[in-house]
């Protein structure tokens, strides 16, 4: 497997209306795409682009949504998951679980429209890890 660049910093936020005024008006961030719902995953996301990467504002669509437990223990928000991008997503999941790490869950479509997976973090150095196949055209 290779690891690909860092897609994004996904941010677990209680609010993501108030993260955007955080990223425009503190941090000037220019680009700032519509937020929009994914209510497979029970949350709403908002990507902001950086000069290297994207920030992932994350808000919960609900209490069963998986972000609601980390604003329980995090009520401001907070760093949720860093996001590589590997080549095939299928030989990723083979190779994570063939090194013995905690895949969570099957490859699903994420906010990005490609497959995705995470990876436990007690098996990657404390980081929730999501791994991503790099988008078609990229």
């Amino acid at each position: 497997m290779k690891l690909g660049r860092l897609n994004h910093i996904g941010v677990a936020t209680p609010s993501i209306e108030a993260s955007i005024a955080l990223y425009r008006d503190v941090l000037g961030a220019t680009k700032i795409h519509d937020p929009f719902d994914l209510p497979a995953q029970g949350v709403k996301v908002c990507f902001v682009d950086t000069p290297n990467t994207q920030i992932e504002l994350i808000e919960p669509l609900g209490e069963a949504s998986p972000i609601h437990g980390f604003l329980v223990k995090n009520p401001a928000g907070g760093q949720h998951h860093v996001c590589y991008e590997v080549p095939d997503i299928h030989q990723a999941k083979a190779w994570f679980e063939g090194k013995g790490a905690k895949v969570l869950g099957e490859p699903r479509v994420g906010a990005h429209g490609t497959l995705i997976f995470f990876v436990h973090p007690k098996d990657m150095g404390g980081v929730l890890t999501e791994i991503m196949e790099t988008p078609k055209g990229h």
